[in-house]
């Protein structure tokens, strides 16, 4: 390790060492969550200390940063995956086979993992749909739990099940393990199909629009994290907030009843030795995204926009926000 002593969440007193051993002390949770997955680096090499920023597509000046192609120098051991951006260009990335590729990253200041839906031996197809609730202004994390208790519903009711974890931040996270047969095109349909029938189910808290303008005081579910080259923190990830939240799995029992304040670096590793994962189960599930698609003919409701980023999708709408459009704008 370079610099263990150096302060990372100065508010806790957890040092850079004391991050690599929490990596260590939930390893098979977090490593079960990355295996052979393409996966995104969340480096803050400075810790998350007062005034520090992490740098986005549009300010590239931030003190943090995602790093998306494998670092020059990387030990030999350090396995890695193809993917393709929406852009068409290549590039590999990190693709953790054993912890201890996740305490390397650690080392170089990496808290957050941040994983596709995919395995490098189809990096095409998802195996995982994952529903983000994200609570917006006037709604918290007691507002996810409603909706996420209603999408469990919804997904049985189309034989297909959900496992749980906080996002380390106000809003649930839920992973849906799915046979990869289908395209990251063909997901994102599912994903807003469901969205879509939750909308209908419960017009008052939950909206699926990408215009924030829209949403008011509502769960939003981000649709596009299910589009190609976006991803989600994974579990027992470290959020870059004070007090070092972390991304938890949670039964379904626990959802009603628990606070994301109760899981961070001290508290996590405890449990994790107690309790065990509880997306151990994830593996060795595949449901069939057939009843979402069809439920989505059934709904005839057509495509909603895509990233900015993202080349124009066929059948997309207009990509403007609705304030600012007018009749010619395409």
């Amino acid at each position: 390790m370079s610099s263990p002593d150096k302060p990372y969440f100065p508010e806790l007193g957890v040092t850079k060492l004391q991050v690599v051993e929490y990596f260590l002390a939930v390893g098979e949770g977090v490593l079960g969550a990355l295996r052979d997955r393409p996966t995104t680096l969340e480096r803050w090499p400075g810790g998350v200390v007062e005034g520090a920023q992490l740098s986005t597509r549009q300010d590239q000046r931030g003190d943090a940063f995602y790093q998306k192609r494998a670092p020059k120098g990387a030990p030999d051991w350090v396995e890695t995956a193809r993917i393709t951006f929406p852009s068409g260009r290549p590039a590999d990335e990190v693709c953790p086979t054993e912890v201890a590729v996740v305490a390397w990253a650690a080392n170089l200041g990496t808290l957050t993992f941040h994983p596709w839906p995919v395995t490098r031996a189809a990096p095409d197809s998802p195996d995982q749909l994952r529903i983000d609730l994200d609570p917006q202004p006037g709604t918290d994390f007691a507002d996810a739990v409603v909706v996420a208790g209603e999408a469990r519903a919804l997904l049985a009711e189309l034989g297909m099940e959900a496992f749980p974890k906080t996002s380390g931040g106000r809003g649930l996270h839920l992973y849906v393990p799915i046979e990869p047969r289908w395209t990251f095109v063909e997901a994102r349909r599912a994903l807003i199909a469901l969205g879509r029938e939750l909308e209908r189910r419960m017009p008052d808290r939950v909206t699926m629009s990408w215009w924030k303008e829209e949403r008011g005081s509502r769960v939003f579910i981000d649709y596009n994290q299910m589009a190609r080259d976006r991803t989600i923190a994974s579990a027992y990830s470290i959020r870059p907030t004070p007090r070092a939240l972390v991304s938890t799995p949670l039964t379904w029992d626990e959802v009603p009843r628990v606070s994301p304040e109760d899981f961070t670096v001290r508290t996590v590793p405890a449990r994790f030795a107690e309790v065990g994962d509880p997306h151990a189960a994830i593996t060795g599930n595949a449901f069939s995204l057939e009843p979402l698609l069809e439920l989505s003919d059934r709904q005839g409701a057509g495509d909603l926009p895509y990233p900015p980023d993202y080349p124009k999708m066929p059948g997309e709408p207009k990509r403007v926000q609705p304030s600012k459009a007018r009749p010619d704008t395409e």
